[in-house]
């Protein structure tokens, strides 16, 4: 029997480790950002990097708004990350500034905020195992904008998720681009690429 190829088991995969994020207490998901954050703020390859860019968070997602916060208390530069379908380009925020509704219903700046171009990403993930393989929401935006960011300079990739987003193995593809960091309330993993 021939196995799945790599595109359906991610949709598998997807399924199964969506429901298990979802069916997370609130109070849990709160809880372990808190977590999440404290451990980001502490790690010493994201001191001093700027800007950083982030995303606005969707569906039960580890909420960055805190960690973007801190970071910007601390002076460093803050985007988020803005769809101009396939690609991702990055605006500058600040707390309080408008946002407007882009694709698939994310919050994003409006075209007038400063673009730039981080040297660290704060990236969103369904699913992702110890190698920095990671499984988004299927669209590739992510992977394309770390692999753009790359061919301008070194970019530090930092993967928030719950523990229970861990699987075994995630299958990679030719596009896919490896974190270098994985941030959980129950660890920060160093991936082995």
């Amino acid at each position: 029997m021939q196995s799945p190829s790599p595109p359906v088991l991610k949709e598998r995969l997807r399924s199964e480790v969506l429901a298990r994020r979802d069916a997370l207490d609130r109070e849990f998901r709160d809880e372990a950002a808190r977590r999440i954050v404290a451990s980001a703020l502490g790690f010493p390859d994201l001191n001093d990097v700027t800007p950083v860019g982030g995303y606005w968070p969707i569906r039960s997602e580890v909420d960055p708004r805190p960690l973007m916060e801190a970071l910007i208390e601390r002076g460093q530069d803050v985007a988020l990350s803005q769809i101009l379908h396939p690609h991702l380009s990055w605006r500058l925020w600040q707390p309080g500034d408008v946002l407007v509704k882009g694709g698939f219903g994310v919050r994003e700046p409006g075209p007038n905020a400063p673009e730039v171009f981080p040297k660290a990403l704060i990236v969103p993930l369904v699913a992702f195992d110890r190698r920095g393989g990671r499984i988004g929401y299927g669209k590739g935006h992510f992977d394309r904008a770390i692999a753009a960011l790359e061919a301008q300079h070194p970019v530090l990739t930092i993967g928030l998720a719950y523990a229970v987003q861990e699987i075994d193995e995630v299958p990679v593809e030719p596009h896919d681009r490896l974190l270098d960091v994985v941030i959980t309330e129950a660890e920060l993993i160093r991936t082995v690429s």
